[in-house]
């Protein structure tokens, strides 16, 4: 069996869906045995990319611009995916949308979430214009479609209205960050970003969905609260509101957006904070809050979409939108310390149930099946 997989996400995406191509190609290549895995891609920049594992081979289009070979297959339907990647067996297109393919030529598509469906004033405006004219067409073409979990599945099925049969959830792996780092190594890494306080933890994208607004509205109600409110991850899209609640909240001097942070720094911000609080109000599956349970911190979330799922009974969870009930939440966790133990030790074996390596193995299963 030959699987090809087009890893384009992988060169712009460092979350997302490019760690999602990234991860899940260097979990493939061991399980491929006398299967042939390869990795296609546009280089025409001669960009390349990083290291890929030995057992994938590297298949690269350095004499066409990505850019043009999409507006041909928007515009006309060509030339085949497989013109350009070679051949194969299951052609994996990891980033919602599946170019065209020659008659015959079996396709796996992931659709992460479906919320710009479900959700189309959170989503920016070109993209959501993109996937709104071409999802359904990829719905109905793919031989299979993979989403993170039994949530976006049944979304899937009710908005895009395909059979139940061709969707398959496969819960995503969670990053190794490495073993904990040493108190002092992380208290460093901490303030090598300058975080010297306790402090709350949020990190996403900052994009509608995530809800940061609400969550400034939560962090001005606990006046007991003498710390930060930390905000990670880069800037998204229609970033105006968030970033105008952080410009004129009356605590604004106590919150901090950090939009650069490598892997060390991450798992430091996840492992020193007080707690996590995520009032998201749509998730596919949830990364944030389970790598913050993955280095013991205690999580309140909001109890919605995919993330009751994904998070089991380890969080604090917190119906609706009400500011109030929310702060009282975090107090909970706060002043209790037995409380906060409790949440750490359910956290951390929630998170020990989500596996790169298992992600895999069930991918690898549905190439099986339809090759």
């Amino acid at each position: 069996m030959k699987v090809c997989m087009d890893i384009q996400a992988a060169l712009g995406q460092r979350a997302g869906v490019g760690r999602y191509v990234r991860e899940l190609l260097w979990h493939l290549g061991p399980l491929a045995g006398t299967d042939e895995v390869s990795a296609f891609f546009f280089d025409f920049k001669r960009q390349g990319l990083p290291e890929l594992p030995p057992a994938v081979a590297l298949r690269a289009c350095r004499w066409l611009p990505g850019r043009v070979a999409q507006n041909f297959w928007k515009r006309l339907g060509w030339p085949p995916y497989e013109w350009l990647a070679g051949a194969a067996d299951v052609y994996h297109f990891p980033n919602f949308i599946r170019p065209p393919l020659g008659r015959g030529k079996k396709s796996v598509v992931t659709i992460h979430d479906v919320s710009f469906l479900r959700m189309p004033e959170t989503t920016e405006a070109r993209n959501l214009a993109w996937l709104s004219a071409e999802i359904h067409r990829t719905a109905e073409r793919a031989d299979a479609i993979l989403t993170d979990s039994h949530f976006s599945a049944r979304e899937i099925v009710e908005l895009l209205r395909v059979p139940a049969e061709k969707v398959f959830p496969i819960w995503l792996g969670l990053p190794k960050f490495g073993p904990p780092l040493a108190p002092e190594a992380a208290e460093a890494a901490r303030e090598a970003i300058g975080i010297r306080r306790p402090y709350l933890l949020m990190v996403g994208t900052i994009e509608p969905r995530k809800n940061i607004p609400f969550l400034i509205k939560i962090f001005e109600a606990l006046t007991d609260f003498d710390g930060e409110l930390v905000v990670a991850g880069g800037l998204g899209w229609k970033t105006g509101p968030t970033l105008s609640a952080m410009t004129y909240s009356p605590r604004r001097e106590q919150i901090k957006l950090v939009k650069h942070m490598n892997d060390a720094q991450l798992s430091a911000l996840y492992a020193g904070a007080a707690a996590f609080v995520y009032p998201t109000r749509y998730e596919g599956f949830g990364f944030p809050p389970l790598e913050a349970m993955s280095r013991g911190t205690p999580v309140i979330a909001a109890r919605n979409s995919s993330l009751p799922e994904v998070l089991g009974d380890a969080p604090v969870w917190v119906d609706g939108f009400d500011v109030e009930e929310w702060a009282a939440a975090v107090r909970g966790v706060l002043a209790e310390p037995a409380r906060a133990d409790r949440l750490r030790a359910a956290g951390l074996a929630q998170a020990a149930k989500f596996t790169w390596e298992e992600t895999a193995r069930q991918t690898w299963a549905v190439y099986r099946q339809l090759a």
